[in-house]
């Protein structure tokens, strides 16, 4: 059991990319941290992961699109902040004014993290103030694996035998999070399997 969990938001440009919302999530099911989204992240999230199915071809895009929201949902029924619209007033100029519901939604969530791609939408100086900080989506995998191995390498394993995506064995997974750009991720992986049998799960 983790000790310490944090509240997390997870962004749509995080969500939106089946491999670092699987793991991402696999790792809240284990307890490494609190995952949080809104209604308007949820809509973003839905929104480009159509736009990815269709530009890969898939007829029925937004019926895949609609499923892996509902997954989302019922997996973390908790997940969902509500009613927090009034904390964006009250934030400064952002780079992207569309990214204020983000910070809203982590301030009425007591959010410690908003994990996202877009980190130079995210000012430290304004999340500061609400004891905020935002992580890539490397970064913050990549830490809660350093924080407990043999927990983070159980719900990898529990990730990696789930059909979400073509079946391919541990080693070609960890390969797609590199081309994914969890390069930090892997390196922790790597390390891991160096001193643990994660190695023998590998191939």
């Amino acid at each position: 059991m983790i000790e310490s969990r944090p509240t997390t938001i997870i962004d749509a440009c995080v969500l939106c990319s089946p491999l670092k919302r699987s793991l991402i999530l696999s790792l809240a099911q284990a307890d490494f941290f609190c995952v949080r989204w809104s209604d308007e992240i949820l809509d973003e999230t839905e929104k480009a992961i159509i736009i990815i199915l269709s530009k890969r071809g898939y007829d029925d895009a937004a019926e895949r699109a609609a499923q892996s929201r509902l997954s989302m949902q019922q997996a973390f029924a908790e997940a969902s902040v509500v009613n927090y619209e009034d904390h964006g007033k009250e934030i400064r100029k952002l780079p992207d004014e569309g990214d204020r519901h983000i910070i809203a939604a982590a301030i009425k969530s007591r959010a410690d993290i908003i994990v996202t791609e877009n980190l130079k939408d995210f000012p430290r100086k304004v999340l500061a103030k609400y004891g905020i900080e935002a992580k890539s989506s490397d970064e913050f995998v990549a830490a809660a694996i350093n924080l407990s191995p043999s927990i983070a390498k159980a719900a990898i394993e529990r990730m990696h035998h789930r059909q979400d995506w073509p079946k391919m064995s541990l080693d070609k997974l960890i390969l797609e999070m590199e081309k994914t750009g969890l390069t930090k991720t892997v390196a922790q992986l790597n390390d891991y399997s160096t001193v643990t049998d994660f190695a023998r799960l590998r191939g």
